[in-house]
């Protein structure tokens, strides 16, 4: 059989997809779904980007990314990754505010426990009115946003669904959404709550994984609403977040696509036929060339474009857009084996997603040392304990806990060093003992991965969650810039599906079915 470029099928591949991270590999399994033969390559030697299982310690395992959040129904349904081995429901985990004064408290979905009766009815509120805003977006995470101007019929369509869906909430819910989509998540907490503990634990989804802090005006309110979207809440399933990437690889597999870890692509063909570029395959680091019809990168848009591409193929007004996209990392990531289950002061269990966060100064402060390259002084973290649910990632009776670390620069004043890095895993240690006090006595060994380790082990740039900041003006028809909002690059053939795309990173799988979608129209 003959393609469309006058190869055989054996000759090359329809579709080669680099990276195969989760949504590489969602992406992937659609594309051979619809009968496409398809090349997944990836550097790694094995599948899963951040959600990946690792060995950090002898017999101590984990993931970068330690639970997950809001993934789509809809993906898991269609790619019947329940018959992979992936439970169909995950137990989602309590969000746990730490007090030093050990009056914690705790978020389970729409109920607040542990403050005084104002905060909880101000929570269950503030949940109901949030809860209300995030039905009516969440038809768009799994949709192709519209481009700016020169719309087709269906681009309309899509833009005239999201008005309804916004103006079917009221007058009233209209007017309060639009107040306080852009508003700082610290002015909305003091709107609604008293206590300090309540407001950072309420606040802290929209403010993980990006580099805003409470008084940034920014997108904190739409990134907790994207959050707050399908299976709303964080969990760890009983095969642990590496069994989703297991069960995906799986699905792919199964659906006829081929997958070859250990091998990393260093550029994307460009061809300059008679009637403009286009791509037209990968060649990889050791010179071995695959020819496809298509390209689908799973990798951040700034490697993508600058170092896979080349700029010399790129407009160049893009080409700065591209090179303006904010991708410094501000999250670290700590694991500690530990030679038994951790105690923290007031808790009668710590199977849940712990927060230390004391207060929104203690937040700004913290994003004020890393703005100006400083690792600050009193660090937050957000602590699971991944082995109570997944016991293959500790030996019997032994225990890992997971934290991430913020606010943690990219770009340390004075560089990375091993003593800097030393220092801070040391400051991280000794913020939770202050909550868990003898934890250090159970330490059998401590791993701390900066943002900048983040990027080299894993080929992020910046090694930021989302591969480019999750902000107002980097989501939805501009992420991650126009002329490649919609998973297209300017360049005929090229395609993007990983979380620099609409609607951004968390292991959603949002980005690969949306990419899928977009590349089989």
């Amino acid at each position: 059989m003959v393609n469309r470029n006058g190869y055989t099928r054996l000759d090359r591949y329809d579709s080669i997809v680099i990276g195969a991270g989760h949504n590489g590999l969602i992406c992937a399994a659609y594309l051979a779904r619809s009968g496409r033969r398809v090349l997944v390559l990836e550097a790694a030697e094995s599948p899963g980007g951040f959600a990946a299982r690792r060995e950090f310690y002898e017999g101590f395992r984990a993931s970068v990314a330690h639970t997950v959040s809001h993934f789509s129904r809809t993906v898991a349904d269609e790619l019947k990754l329940a018959a992979k081995g992936l439970p169909s429901n995950f137990r989602v985990l309590p969000t746990v505010g730490l007090n030093t004064r050990q009056e914690h408290i705790v978020l389970q979905n729409s109920s607040l426990s542990g403050a005084d009766i104002r905060d909880a009815d101000a929570y269950a509120r503030f949940h109901a009115l949030l809860a209300r805003f995030a039905r009516a977006l969440e038809p768009f995470w799994s949709k192709t946003m519209p481009r700016i101007g020169n719309n087709s019929i269906g681009e309309a369509l899509t833009f005239a669904h999201i008005g309804f869906n916004l103006r079917r909430m009221g007058k009233r819910d209209l007017h309060e959404f639009f107040r306080i989509a852009s508003l700082p998540a610290r002015d909305l907490m003091e709107e609604y709550f008293e206590s300090d503990t309540v407001k950072t634990a309420v606040s802290w989804d929209g403010l993980i994984g990006s580099k805003i802090a409470p008084r940034s005006p920014n997108s904190a309110v739409l990134t907790m609403l994207y959050r707050m979207s399908e299976q709303a809440g964080h969990a760890i399933p009983t095969t642990g977040v590496a069994g989703l990437v297991d069960a995906l690889s799986a699905s792919a597999k199964d659906l006829g696509a081929e997958i070859r870890c250990g091998q990393r692509v260093s550029r994307i063909l460009v061809n300059g036929a008679q009637n403009g570029l286009s791509v037209n395959g990968v060649e990889l680091a050791s010179g071995e060339m695959f020819r496809a019809d298509e390209v689908i990168s799973a990798v951040d848009p700034r490697r993508t474009f600058l170092e896979l591409v080349g700029a010399e193929y790129l407009d160049i007004g893009f080409t700065n857009r591209i090179r303006r996209l904010r991708c410094d990392g501000y999250v670290a990531k700590l694991h500690l084996a530990l030679d038994g289950l951790p105690q923290f002061s007031g808790l009668e269990s710590v199977d849940g997603r712990l927060v230390i966060a004391p207060d929104p100064d203690t937040v700004e402060y913290a994003f004020d040392d890393a703005k100006y390259g400083e690792c600050p002084t009193n660090p937050l973290l957000e602590i699971v304990i991944p082995s109570i649910r997944d016991e293959s990632l500790a030996p019997a009776d032994k225990h890992v806990l997971s934290a991430h670390v913020m606010y943690i620069p990219y770009r340390l004043k004075g560089g990375w060093t091993d003593a800097a890095r030393n220092a801070a895993c040391e400051r991280a240690i000794d913020t939770i003992e202050r909550y868990a006090p003898g934890i250090r006595d159970q330490i059998l060994h401590s791993e701390f991965l900066t943002p900048a380790d983040l990027e080299q082990e894993y080929r992020v740039t910046g090694g930021h969650w989302h591969h480019t900041e999750l902000a107002i003006d980097q989501m939805l028809m501009m992420r991650p810039t126009y002329d490649a909002a919609q998973y297209r690059a300017p360049l005929p053939n090229l395609f993007l599906c990983g979380a620099g795309c609409h609607p951004g990173g968390d292991i959603s799988g949002a980005a690969g079915h949306n990419a899928a979608g977009e590349i089989l129209r």
